[in-house]
């Protein structure tokens, strides 16, 4: 990769890193379509008494053994979910979290960035359109089948991409201008 290249993706993954925070601590993009439980003490007690210190990702209710077949009977009967789950002690937000959120996202820039590298494009709106089209691939392979299996409420995912979309757009923004043309430099 040339210097370009990895000071294109560099920045735009600094730009993608603010962004998201923005639209996630000012903005608040990140709670839409989310509800609190009522009734929370009861049902933290009966989660707590249930699941104790098991962490994991639950689905509910369970296939069980028939499968399929008796599934949608159960759908019937009971509420249905999933449940992320953890044990009390859990910390609020940590340090690694967010060098792990940074990290990802200067991949993502830095891959973005590669793509485009390869590719002949010398307009800056082709280039801008590229990498925003990868955000949008990017934001509809995850979002969508969440929306579409999960039952993850629709503001929630329409938020989501559009963070998604936003974040790889400022990539392209950047890309575009780090890497113009030398004959236009």
């Amino acid at each position: 990769m040339t210097k370009r290249v990895l000071l294109a993706g560099l920045l735009g993954g600094i730009a993608m890193f603010v962004w998201a925070s923005l639209a996630h601590m000012v903005l608040g993009l990140d709670s839409v379509g989310m509800k609190e439980i009522p009734n929370e003490q009861a049902i933290l007690g009966a989660l707590q008494t249930g699941l104790g210190n098991s962490t994991g990702l639950y689905f509910f209710p369970a296939m069980g053994r028939e499968g399929m077949a008796g599934y949608q009977s159960k759908l019937d009967r009971n509420p249905s979910g999933l449940l992320i789950y953890h044990p009390a002690g859990a910390k609020a937000m940590e340090t690694g979290q967010l060098v792990t959120e940074f990290l990802t996202e200067l991949v993502e820039a830095l891959l973005a960035v590669f793509l485009l590298s390869r590719t002949g494009l010398a307009g800056f709106v082709s280039r801008v359109g590229f990498v925003t089209l990868i955000g949008i691939l990017a934001s509809i392979a995850t979002n969508v089948p969440y929306w579409n299996w999960y039952g993850y409420p629709a503001n929630y995912t329409a938020a989501y991409m559009f963070t998604q979309i936003v974040n790889f757009l400022l990539v392209g923004l950047v890309a575009a201008l780090v890497m113009r043309p030398r004959a236009a430099a």
